[in-house]
């Protein structure tokens, strides 16, 4: 399927994929950054933002979107920013077509399957009455009971919209998502992608850990590492300058 995605920038295309139940405006202010730089091409994936839906998501599937994209937009190799499940992705594009990949940076994910960590965050969006519901600040009073942080909550509701009808709903398939889940969990399969990956691990973060290193280097020997300190999982947006650095170090290492 043809994504929904926006250019900003010139220069050599860099695709940046968000983690599950975001959106690409979570990377506004690294797009920002980054576009000074690079052509930046900022993504939905599937079931999110203004992507279209489908019952159906595997990270073979998500891979092929981007390939897609890519040709869609004329390109033979892309550098490619991916985190958590965008990482996921962007790890299954790498090891299904090595050849359309410049550059490739994962955001505190590993190749392994995940156990599911997800259910109150399912749990808590269902429970929001969507019919019935006047305003945002009620929303997140109804997901409150459900999910703690303030930060986290207001991660999940933008993804709510109003209608035409001024009714509120969701942007991405919650269904799809919830069916699918097993599925978000899993890891990338495919044989090694030999050239280079730079994995960005949030300090505070758990998705990252020693015991995924065996993962890592089977599928990606040239694994590389860098910790965003004081950062957890969204070290892109925990600490900005920090990240933008390393991004921009990396991906001007392979410039020519």
């Amino acid at each position: 399927m043809l994504l929904n995605y926006k250019q900003q920038g010139e220069g050599a295309p860099l695709i940046i994929l968000h983690g599950l139940l975001g959106t690409m405006d979570n990377w506004g202010g690294q797009i920002k950054v980054l576009s000074q730089h690079f052509q930046v091409i900022a993504v939905d994936l599937r079931n999110h933002g203004h992507s279209p839906h489908s019952d159906d998501m595997s990270y073979a599937l998500m891979a092929d979107d981007i390939v897609e994209l890519i040709d869609h937009l004329g390109f033979n190799k892309v550098n490619i920013i991916g985190h958590s499940m965008g990482g996921k992705t962007a790890m299954q594009l790498a090891l299904n077509h090595p050849e359309r990949i410049d550059q490739l940076i994962v955001v505190d994910i590993s190749p392994i399957e995940y156990p599911p960590h997800h259910a109150n965050v399912f749990e808590g969006l269902y429970s929001i009455d969507l019919a019935t519901l006047t305003s945002r600040n009620e929303a997140s009073k109804q997901l409150a009971q459900y999910v703690d942080d303030h930060g986290t909550r207001a991660f999940l509701l933008k993804n709510l919209y109003r209608t035409a009808d001024n009714t509120f709903a969701w942007l991405m398939n919650l269904d799809a998502l919830y069916n699918q889940y097993g599925n978000i969990c899993a890891a990338p399969i495919g044989n090694p992608f030999n050239a280079e990956v730079l994995f960005v691990k949030g300090e505070l973060s758990d998705y990252m850990l020693p015991a995924h290193r065996g993962a890592v280097l089977k599928l990606f020997p040239q694994a590389r590492y860098k910790v965003v300190m004081g950062s957890g999982h969204n070290p892109h947006a925990e600490k900005p300058a920090d990240f933008s650095k390393i991004a921009l170090n990396h991906l001007n290492k392979g410039r020519h």
